[in-house]
């Protein structure tokens, strides 16, 4: 911290020093720095990089305003602004992509490129650009601040460049966890660490005592009792600017406000009126601004203005930013000054910000709302908003667009015609954004008002409540009949009742029997043909795929790259080709057609990026969780799964396959209580609003864990109630995993007739279908039978042909599965040792512990870990047993509980913890945190 005495110390952050340092000398390396306001990221930042051995590596510094205006990449471009007469010679000709969003840069960047119609291609131009553009100036390091206010576009733009980062390039991002838009999530979306690149997460925790006495000293310069350093670590919370604020205030610790209130005031106390005028309008103005805007909406004259802002600025009130910008050091101390301001004074200096904002060149829209609100203008506030959000709806910035209007359309005295008006804004772009409840909420209550809406109104609107409860929030039972209410009230606008009937005719909506969804695309197809609306066109057709590739029909796939050639003119229609592009690799990874879902997924994200859907990305990224689920690669997936839960920010249909995720993994963990929880969140806690192939999918690991807990009864209920409902709708192409559960559940419960019945049901169901998960399963439904009839080489050979079958489908773990059954039936100890190995690999640590105990049950040894050498075992490392133990210490799981779960002796156990804690060298369980 930068003492008020003129000394300068930075206490307590040593270790990342040496991180950090460490991270930046071995570029490419990306470093994300984590903490609260006040807790001193820039100032490591800037010690760090002020003390790098390597002085010639270039520095490029920018951050991401509070009150962003709707301008993609603009504080990457801002970055890049300051290279100036920087630029070398002999550019990259993608770099003429640049010269629109750079022209400071225009005369050393190559010629224009050719413009691109494809968005997502000129997206990813921009991209590249900026890639090579920063490769041109390495070695450097790119420092992007306040991360947490980022655009999408920005959050995007970054994550290409360090996916992939010019080789002499370091990143260093900082950002506040807490304003985060998806906690967890800095980047937007999980971020995975490039190999071969450093990579490096730090979160920055508030000082304790010790080190308060320690930053106390320094900053008076005299020496500081224990005591008293205890009282300003309880005042300040550890927090070394609140801690500076203070000290350099003539008060005591008692009188210290949260937010440094009467630290600032002592600081302004000694300003004359022109320097206090200046503070003032620079708390208004939030952002360091230039010195006329300053002096602008402080009252002065040019003259004055610029004395005043230079006596601020040797008070140390104010900083100075660099390129003519002057604000506070850090935004805690602006709100203490803010606050300060009595409210007619606040209002006269928002107009007067008004007033100087609307006079430059490019008006900021969204800075401009804010400031008309503060300052009690309504109708400008009204009027910048709106505007500020169709500038983000037309860039893609469906975030903004959405916070912007849910802020006009809560304002209680909007008149009834902007309401009406606003609110059907609101409703289309909430249909491919993430948050939900405040835009359901304000849209319930415009449909449900008793003013005089028209029909044709209130249903558009309605309509995409419906789409919005159906797939953000998860209420289909609600979004049914909202939708189906929209249709009507849509009668004299047959083409927006259509895009409601191809909502209606989505199958894993509700529980409604197949037939009524093709009923429903039929009278969608039938008012599409007869309207030249592209979009509704894709829509409708788009919906009609889905239907038929879950119906199990071969030829959706030519039919759908035949679209996606075509493609679209429009960006309404390019979202109807995204939308599509993501529920088909939904329905493909159900049916286990990954290829299919692979090329869907590739597609889907691409345009859904281009066109800022981060619905549809997010559905996109749940899809590839499952994939992963399903193809074993379940190193980090856990870890995954939480951050797409994370960032789904309540979307439910987001959250419940990431929750059903992670209850598949604690279900073949052994951890049942866990993976329970997991699977009531994802469906089973609410199955009348449950996606229908997350339900079943739910439905039969719920089945497993029962039976693994030898709960036959509750296996066969939970199997009854997800058949009961699989029959009614009639799709069994989503029931792989139940009709084999289910089989399962009745033999061991001596139902072999409902046995029987159920594979004959499911065999006729299925037969002819393009269903190859679910013909795969078939073979262990007629293995269960044959196991109840005394037929264990039969059964043996079901289990085989599924277990081939998985393994073509790339379903390591269902073919591991199926072996073990086959060797219940038909045992050899040579292959169950073989199998334990392939269930570690995987990751699949209970079903590993059984075959183990299998192997020690008849008299064999037990096989290898995976990966262990004939001499060193693992030395310090932990093997997989270890890792198996110290994942389930870190759970809390107690020694006798691990014994079981891992069928283990006690004593074992207790070894295996011994070694866990020497090996992580703690010294309690409480310490240890999962592998």
């Amino acid at each position: 911290m930068t003492a008020g005495m003129g000394a300068s110390v930075l206490v307590g952050r040593d270790a990342e020093i040496r991180a950090m340092r460490s991270a930046l000398a071995r570029p490419p390396a990306v470093v994300l720095i984590e903490g609260e306001a006040g807790i001193g990221k820039t100032r490591l930042v800037r010690e760090v990089l002020a003390r790098r051995p390597d002085r010639g590596a270039r520095v490029l510094s920018g951050s991401c305003p509070p009150l962003r205006e709707p301008f993609p990449y603009g504080p990457l471009f801002d970055v890049l602004r300051t290279l100036a007469h920087a630029v070398p010679a002999g550019l990259s000709p993608l770099c003429g992509a640049l010269r629109p969003y750079l022209p400071e840069l225009a005369e050393r960047l190559p010629p224009p490129c050719e413009p691109l119609h494809d968005p997502a291609a000129a997206t990813h131009r921009i991209f590249r650009a900026v890639g090579a553009l920063l490769t041109a100036v390495c070695p450097a390091v790119l420092v992007v601040e306040d991360l947490h206010w980022a655009d999408d576009g920005t959050r995007d733009l970054i994550r290409f460049l360090i996916e992939d980062p010019p080789p002499g390039l370091a990143v260093v991002l900082t950002y506040r966890r807490e304003d985060l838009p998806a906690p967890g999530l800095p980047l937007g979306r999980a971020y995975r660490r490039t190999a071969g690149h450093e990579s490096l997460l730090m979160r920055l925790e508030a000082l304790d005592a010790g080190e308060v006495r320690i930053l106390a000293a320094a900053l008076t310069g005299g020496p500081v009792s224990a005591r008293l350093a205890g009282e300003l670590h309880e005042r300040t919370a550890g927090i070394p600017f609140v801690l500076e604020e203070f000290v350099r205030g003539p008060g005591a610790p008692t009188a210290v406000p949260a937010l440094l209130q009467e630290a600032m005031a002592d600081r302004t106390a000694g300003l004359d009126a022109p320097a206090l005028a200046v503070v003032h309008a620079a708390a208004v103005l939030r952002d360091p601004a230039q010195e006329a805007l300053v002096t602008a909406v402080a009252g002065l004259d040019e003259e004055a203005g610029a004395e005043a802002v230079g006596a601020a600025l040797r008070a140390g009130v104010l900083h100075d930013w660099g390129e003519d910008r002057y604000g506070f050091r850090h935004g805690l101390a602006q709100q203490a000054v803010y606050e300060a301001l009595l409210g007619p004074e606040r209002r006269r200096l928002h107009l007067r910000a008004v007033t100087a904002l609307s006079a430059l060149p490019a008006p900021p829209l969204v800075r401009l709302a804010f400031h008309a609100r503060q300052a009690g203008a309504v109708e400008e506030w009204r009027r910048y908003a709106e505007d500020a959000a169709e500038h983000a709806r037309e860039i893609g910035d469906t975030a903004l667009a959405v916070e912007l209007l849910e802020g006009l359309l809560d304002d209680p005295a909007l008149p009834a015609e902007d309401c009406a008006r606003l609110a059907l804004r609101l409703s289309r772009a909430a249909t491919i954004g993430l948050t939900h409840r405040r835009t359901a909420r304000l849209l319930r209550r415009v449909v449900d008002d008793g003013a005089a809406l028209p029909d044709a109104v209130r249903g558009d609107i309605r309509l995409n409540l419906g789409l919005l409860l159906n797939n953000q929030a998860g209420d289909h039972r609600q979004g049914r009949l909202d939708t189906a209410r929209a249709v009507a009230e849509l009668r004299e606008r047959p083409a927006r009742a259509a895009r409601g009937m191809a909502g209606l005719a989505m199958p894993t909506w509700g529980g409604d029997p197949y037939p009524v969804h093709l009923e429903w695309i039929a009278r969608a197809e039938r008012i599409a043909a007869s309207h030249g609306d592209e979009a509704l066109r894709l829509a409708v057709r788009g919906n009609h795929l889905v239907l038929r590739m879950s119906l199990g029909e071969g030829a959706v796939r030519g039919e759908a790259e035949a679209l996606l050639a075509a493609g679209a003119a429009d960006r309404a229609g390019r979202l109807e080709l995204a939308r599509m592009c993501g529920n088909l690799a939904d329905a493909a990874a159900w049916l286990g057609k990954d290829p299919e879902a692979e090329l869907f997924h590739r597609e889907g994200d691409r345009m859904a990026a281009a066109c800022g859907a981060p619905y549809l990305r997010g559905i996109i990224d749940a899809t590839v969780l499952r994939l992963e689920w399903s193809q074993g690669r379940w190193e980090g997936l856990g870890e995954r799964a939480r951050q797409v839960w994370e960032a789904a920010q309540g979307a439910s249909g987001i959250e419940s396959e990431a929750r059903l995720v992670l209850g598949l993994l604690g279900a073949a963990h052994g951890e049942w209580e866990e993976a329970g929880e997991h699977l009531a969140a994802a469906a089973l806690g609410d199955p009348e609003n449950a996606a229908s192939p997350v339900l079943a999918a739910a439905g039969a690991a719920a089945v497993r864990i029962h039976l693994a807990r030898g709960r036959a009864a509750e296996a066969c209920a939970e199997a009854d109630r997800g058949l009961a409902r699989v029959r009614h709708k009639g799709l069994w192409g989503w029931a792989a995993d139940l009709a084999a559960a289910g089989a399962d559940a009745y033999v061991r419960a001596g139902r072999l007739t409902d046995a029987g019945r159920l594979t004959g049901e499911y065999a006729e169901a299925i037969a002819g279908r393009d269903h190859p998960l679910a013909l795969a399963a078939l073979p262990l439904c007629r293995a269960a039978v044959a196991r109840s009839a005394g037929q264990p080489k039969e059964a043996s050979a079901h289990y085989r042909r599924a277990a081939a079958a998985f393994a073509a489908l790339r379903r390591p773990h269902s073919a591991a599965q199926a072996v073990q059954a086959a060797l219940e039936c038909v045992p050899d100890a040579s292959e169950l040792a073989l199998l334990a190995v392939e269930f570690e690999r995987i990751g699949a640590a209970w079903e590993a512990a059984r075959c183990r105990r299998a192997l020690r049950g008849s008299g064999h040894a037990t096989a290898p870990g995976r990966g262990r050498g004939s001499r060193g075992g693992y030395g310090e490392g932990l093997s997989p047993r270890e890792a198996d133990v110290a994942r389930l210490v870190a759970s809390g799981r107690t020694n006798r509980e691990i014994a079981e779960l891992l069928f283990l002796s006690p004593r074992t156990v207790e070894q295996h913890v011994a070694k866990v804690l020497r090996k992580l060298k703690v010294s309690s369980r409480t310490e240890v945190r999962t592998p």
